[in-house]
């Protein structure tokens, strides 16, 4: 049997993320194994208001060579990955970025399980969905 945190764990992606995510080669296994990973409160950088930047490893290369992720996150719920960069191309976000993150995340959190499936249904949001390959620990 699974434990509590990942039978309620949901993870989307928006279009731009999946889009970024295809160019640098990250597949939709990763961005689960991230997810449950900053579940079980492995986080890079928890910059508040439900807003954690989270480095993703690429295939055949580690974390550190990887890519770094804006995620929307609720503990043991709801973990939406808005945004991706990769550090040779730039540092961080700036302050005006993650103010528009975190009111992002006021929404996007706020939203309701209909509300949710409604975003994935009219393509606002990708559901990433759970692989079969991922061991259950």
């Amino acid at each position: 049997m699974l434990p509590e945190w990942k039978m309620k764990l949901a993870v989307y992606k928006t279009k731009a993320f999946s889009r970024f995510a295809r160019k640098v080669r990250i597949a939709d296994a990763e961005l689960w194994k991230t997810a449950e990973a900053v579940s079980r409160g492995v986080i890079d950088a928890d910059l508040g208001g439900g807003v954690i930047k989270q480095r993703i490893a690429r295939a055949d290369q580690g974390k550190s060579a990887g890519s770094r992720s804006i995620i929307l996150f609720r503990f043991k719920g709801r973990a939406v990955f808005v945004y991706g960069f990769e550090k040779k191309d730039r540092a961080n976000i700036d302050g005006k970025e993650l103010e528009a993150f975190r009111a992002l995340a006021d929404v996007i959190l706020g939203y309701s399980e209909a509300e949710m499936a409604r975003r994935v249904a009219d393509g606002a949001l990708i559901e990433v969905v759970r692989p079969t390959e991922v061991k259950d620990a």
